[in-house]
């Protein structure tokens, strides 16, 4: 369907279109809080890690993988998450998902080692990668053409709310504490509160996954077309719910139960799923989650006070949240190509700006100082930084996985990818303290890289999907399956 059709559709259908657009953006709402507790788990670390590494007497590597265990936990629930989502339905995974959140929010925060926290991490992790592959595939399902790319924006929005929630949590409970360290309610340290907090909304996830409607992708797929159609109804209007339950069924019906083989082709992959995988990968290969995971270590090492730099990580991640509505407002209007390009070129300019501020920066007593202009110019480039990825490669990216992948191998497709990112996200988690004691020069620099690779990589490999139905894109993925 073209995007001129599907307004043409839209403003026949105009009676309903409130509701439906109401109905559509709830369910959406709902199925990306999974992407909250995303962001709020793997960011809620930040304001722990001096705690953490006081406590257990940790070193540089140990810290980092005590840092980054939850994001092998990811690549676990991510690789999982399709064939369970494919065989028990996406509401299972999502009810899932919440179980884990909620049982591992208590059990980090209440660890007596470094190795049990290490292990709740991963549990959490794995909660965290089912998350990342049942939300984007979920709303992409259970979206109209014409605001799938708003709707699917959710995802990214949900998890940058999720790490500023984290980061202003992380904030308020080492003020009210008076530091990381200091016990707080009951006599437990600050640190462990910023995990137990994660109880919360791990309960509201729960509790919204068991209200909202199966996709209906998976009931026409179980032979349930009657309440595939009451969905679609809710979805699309009561006029196309009928036509679109055919256009479905006629996909579903050519198909055979998923596996994860009918995603190899020539180069050992088909193009399409090396295609997503390269997407995710350079998400994180530009370095946005050293950001979340590391900057109010970042900060205090470069002359910061620690309450400085939870200030500063608030107003970064504020900074995130902006930009991931600008894109929201944007996406569906400009499409995912354009903005991709865009962020590209701006990371890669704003990292470049880092790598060069760090990397003249005079050294004393191993760690640079940023002197004169140097400390704000480095703050206004970190955040410029972000907001070029909040603007583009964070919500597009998200969109697109849940969009480019042939509907026969969606789920198992954006679970290989998702997977790749966490793999990716690991890589750069755990290195970037070693590569932080060698100098910041070298860690801006290879993020700097990646940025510049990513824009000819968009050039070359990405196409257009704005307006256009699902099962239209998955015709021509499955006819001419690299873009051009």
């Amino acid at each position: 369907m073209s995007i001129v059709q599907a307004r043409q559709e839209m403003k026949v259908m105009s009676p309903e279109v409130r509701g439906v657009t109401g109905r559509a953006m709830l369910v959406a709402a709902v199925a990306a809080i999974g992407g909250f507790l995303f962001g709020f788990d793997t960011a809620v670390i930040n304001g722990a890690i001096n705690s953490i590494q006081s406590v257990y007497h940790a070193g540089s590597v140990v810290l980092g993988l005590a840092v980054s265990a939850a994001l092998i936990g990811s690549a676990v629930g991510a690789l999982g998450a399709g064939w369970l989502a494919d065989r028990y339905g996406r509401i299972t995974v999502m009810v899932i998902a919440a179980l884990l959140f909620l049982v591992q929010s208590f059990g980090a925060g209440f660890a007596a080692t470094l190795f049990d926290l290490s292990i709740w991490r991963f549990i959490g992790g794995i909660a965290v990668g089912a998350a990342s592959v049942i939300a984007p595939a979920y709303i992409a399902e259970s979206s109209p053409a014409l605001l799938r790319g708003r709707l699917g924006s959710f995802q990214q929005l949900a998890i940058v709310l999720g790490i500023f929630v984290a980061a202003l949590s992380d904030f308020v409970i080492a003020a009210i504490a008076g530091g990381a360290n200091q016990p707080l309610l009951f006599g437990v340290p600050a640190w462990r509160w910023m995990f137990i907090v994660e109880a919360i909304p791990a309960l509201a996830y729960l509790v919204g996954a068991l209200q909202i409607p199966e996709s209906p992708r998976y009931l026409v797929a179980r032979g349930l077309m009657a309440e595939a159609r009451r969905v679609l109804a809710s979805i699309v209007g009561e006029a196309n719910a009928a036509r679109r339950a055919a256009e479905i069924r006629r996909t579903v019906s050519t198909e055979h139960k998923p596996r994860f083989r009918d995603l190899r082709g020539r180069f050992g992959l088909l193009p399409i799923v090396w295609i997503g995988i390269g997407l995710s990968v350079l998400q994180q290969f530009v370095g946005i989650n050293v950001i979340f995971y590391y900057s109010s270590v970042l900060w205090q090492a470069v002359g910061f006070t620690q309450q400085q730099s939870l200030t500063i990580t608030v107003i970064t991640n504020l900074t995130n949240v902006v930009t991931t509505l600008v894109a929201i407002a944007s996406i569906d209007r400009f499409g995912r190509k354009p903005l991709l390009l865009i962020g590209s070129i701006g990371m890669f300019v704003t990292l470049a700006t880092m790598a060069f501020i760090f990397g003249t920066a005079p050294v004393l007593a191993g760690k640079p100082v940023l002197t004169g202009m140097a400390g704000p110019l480095a703050l206004v480039a970190a955040n410029a930084y972000v907001f070029f990825f909040g603007m583009s490669w964070g919500p597009a990216v998200w969109v697109l996985l849940g969009e480019i992948f042939p509907n026969r191998i969606r789920a198992a497709a954006l679970g290989l990818a998702a997977a790749m990112q966490w793999i990716a996200n690991f890589a750069i988690s755990a290195t970037f303290p070693s590569l932080a004691s060698a100098g910041l020069f070298y860690a801006y620099g290879i993020y700097a890289i990646a940025a510049l690779v990513s824009f000819f990589f968009v050039v070359r490999l990405i196409r257009e999907t704005r307006g256009s139905e699902l099962e239209s894109i998955s015709e021509q993925q499955e006819s001419l399956p690299v873009a051009s």
